[in-house]
């Protein structure tokens, strides 16, 4: 039976650490579910990892869509999560509702994921939730904003850390089930964790957190470039070239098949 987003709050009251991974198909995504990974993200990251963009501002939403419901057939028990890509939930409240939507409509998705915490987006989420429709919040470095912050760490200074607080602490009263915080300092993370009721997930934003993400490429060493708050498990790109080049080898040589 899927995990739903209502289970979080009482994961955190019971000090249960909570893992999530990003997928972008069928594949990785039942590989995941059946490890064990409690939560699934189908992150806007898949512009990078899946379809070679530089950032995330391309991805569109039936991008989204045609992915994350590849995502949804591969899982049986994760909470699978979607990113809002740049410019589907900004311009208003009806694009917002109508973008969400159709992700629970026609995905099998059971959360939307959006960034900010500045006002319009306090709104957004209220007005989201109200209307059934789950949220994850995301601050700190917001790569939808990646032209106007770069992919620097965010919140060093009193006054930076003290604004990622207060969003971080609007976005649970507004309704999120969950909060992404990503790099920011370990300290601040730890603040906020404390002050708000709702799971926070941290990615570069140190050990407090109540539970931790990973881009899965990173992971699996198939990332082009891997951010220094990541940590790759396996290089898995070896292991594909090395294959590969086995395969091609053997054809050549007329071994295989």
């Amino acid at each position: 039976m899927a995990f739903k987003p209502s289970q979080l709050r009482k994961w955190k009251e019971q000090q249960r650490v909570i893992t999530m991974l990003t997928a972008w198909d069928y594949g990785i995504a039942r590989l995941l579910d059946r490890a064990g990974v409690e939560m699934i993200l189908v992150g806007d990251s898949l512009g990078m990892v899946a379809l070679g963009y530089n950032h995330t501002l391309p991805v569109t939403l039936d991008e989204m869509l045609h992915h994350t419901a590849a995502v949804c057939r591969g899982v049986e028990n994760a909470l699978v999560v979607c990113d809002l890509p740049f410019l589907t939930y900004q311009e208003s409240l009806s694009q917002a509702i109508h973008s969400a939507g159709r992700v629970l409509k026609e995905t099998g998705a059971q959360a939307v994921k959006i960034e900010g915490g500045y006002p319009l987006m306090i709104e957004t989420i209220e007005r989201l939730t109200t209307l059934g429709i789950p949220v994850m919040g995301h601050v700190g470095l917001t790569p939808q904003a990646v032209h106007q912050m770069g992919y620097k760490q965010q919140g060093k200074t009193e006054a930076e850390a003290e604004r990622i607080v207060q969003e971080a602490i609007a976005v649970a009263e507004a309704g999120a089930f969950a909060l992404v915080l990503e790099h920011i300092p370990a300290a601040v993370a730890a603040q906020i964790t404390q002050k708000i009721p709702i799971p926070t997930i941290g990615i570069g934003a140190g050990p407090d957190c109540d539970g931790q993400v990973l881009v899965t490429a990173d992971l699996l060493g198939l990332s082009p470039k891997i951010p220094p708050f990541a940590k790759q498990y396996v290089d898995l790109q070896a292991i594909i070239e090395q294959a590969t080049q086995e395969f091609m080898e053997e054809v050549r040589s007329r071994r295989f098949p």
